[in-house]
């Protein structure tokens, strides 16, 4: 399955869930889409579709495609902790999700062009897979020539605050990121852990 590139507001409202964290695709309907979308009438979802809207929830939050999404689950697999927690914290070690986090875009998706064009560096050196892995400490910054961007100095007009395991400095334009996020510090209502039974059947 490809990315999705359809509308979001129409897929959040099917889920019940923000994928750009902000709620306003919610907020003036929040029921799902279409003539029957506010039908209080339908049945209770069964076990599979609830798991499999969670997966649909997360893979579209971070706007990934399904193989590379299920390559980051079978990575967590392999580290010590929690699979849920951890395969949401390498989800979150994006590239394309570290400089939207550092406010540098102003959705994901806009992050991903952003990598993509090769206006960002990591250490020094120019990257531009959105999937690169960003570990702890790693430094990710516009390039020289592209502090002028458009996009980029728009994104970072809006900035408010951004997240604890990132620091930011918006005049470098300039960021490291500090360490992988706590559990406490992503969205309360991901359940993961129905990601992993939706896997591991």
């Amino acid at each position: 399955m490809s990315r999705y590139t359809g509308p979001t507001y129409k897929k959040s409202r099917h889920l019940g869930f923000s994928i750009l964290e902000t709620g306003k695709e919610l907020a003036k309907r929040p029921y799902g889409p279409g003539q029957h979308g506010n039908d209080k009438k339908r049945g209770k979802a069964s076990e599979y579709k609830l798991q499999l809207m969670e997966k649909q929830k997360v893979r579209l939050m971070y706007g990934v495609n399904e193989k590379q999404f299920r390559l980051t689950f079978e990575k967590a697999a392999k580290m010590k902790g929690i699979q849920g927690e951890n395969f949401l914290k390498l989800l979150e070690s994006r590239l394309d999700n570290i400089v939207y986090r550092m406010g540098m875009a102003t959705t994901r998706k806009a992050a991903r062009q952003i990598v993509n064009h090769g206006h960002i560096m990591v250490n020094d050196k120019k990257v531009n897979i959105p999937s690169y892995q960003v570990k702890p400490g790693d430094v990710v910054a516009v390039r020289e020539s592209s502090k002028d961007h458009k996009a980029i100095l728009e994104a970072l007009e809006k900035i408010n605050k951004t997240v604890d395991y990132v620091d930011f400095d918006k005049k470098k334009m300039s960021g490291t990121y500090v360490r992988m996020p706590e559990r406490s510090e992503l969205p309360a209502d991901i359940k993961e852990s129905m990601i992993v039974e939706f896997y591991n059947k």
